[in-house]
């Protein structure tokens, strides 16, 4: 990939391949633009405004990868809540693009634990062999983690919940597990490095397929 051949599919106007572009140009100057981990550091950063942000992820077991062969087979994507959801590109690619929230009302009911932890558990079977990206709901990667634990085996765990309350702890754990992932360091995170993480792996799909 380099700087003439690379393509954002979200760009659709010259005015907003220009913005893209610019930016792009500048991330890799700053971050590196070596490997493709690379490329999704820069997105990241590009996402949230701040170059600090490409120092904060990691990734395990090859993501990367693991995230090409899971669009390849048409592995549905879950995320833990619409805004997520809404961002995922849903073009040229066959994964079916699903929210956590629309399953799981009566678990999360009889239970009492949070909506988007009570989907992941309805979509169980679903989740193995998934992509899931979870970009605000720690809860929801406390419960991924332990359907791991369960032997229950995502193909990709994109897992960069925000906050105060088990965010940090959250994604510590999934780096433990033996599952591709990507995360990233500390209480920072929420949807935009979460969507930005998965959209450079579509876009590095539809670059195979060009």
């Amino acid at each position: 990939m380099t700087e003439n051949t690379y393509i954002d599919p979200g760009a659709d106007t010259k005015e907003g391949y220009r913005i893209s572009a610019t930016s792009r140009s500048l991330a890799r100057q700053v971050v590196g633009d070596v490997t493709p981990e690379d490329r999704i550091r820069q997105r990241c950063a590009i996402a949230v405004g701040d170059f600090v942000m490409a120092d904060l992820m990691a990734f395990r077991h090859n993501p990367v990868e693991a995230g090409l062969g899971a669009l390849a087979k048409g592995a549905p994507v879950i995320t833990d809540i619409r805004m997520v959801q809404t961002g995922v590109r849903k073009k040229e690619h066959h994964s079916e693009v699903l929210c956590a929230l629309d399953y799981g009302a009566e678990i999360s009911r009889e239970h009492g634990i949070t909506r988007t932890s009570a989907g992941f558990e309805a979509l169980r079977e679903m989740v193995d062999g998934a992509i899931l990206v979870i970009g605000n709901a720690p809860s929801a990667l406390l419960t991924v983690c332990r359907m791991v634990d369960d032997g229950v085996c995502p193909a990709l765990v994109v897992g960069t919940p925000v906050g105060f309350v088990n965010a940090k702890e959250s994604k510590e754990l999934l780096r433990t597990k033996d599952v591709p992932s990507i995360s990233n360091v500390g209480t920072r995170g929420g949807t935009p490095p979460a969507v930005a993480s998965l959209n450079e792996i579509i876009t590095m799909y539809i670059e195979q397929q060009r």
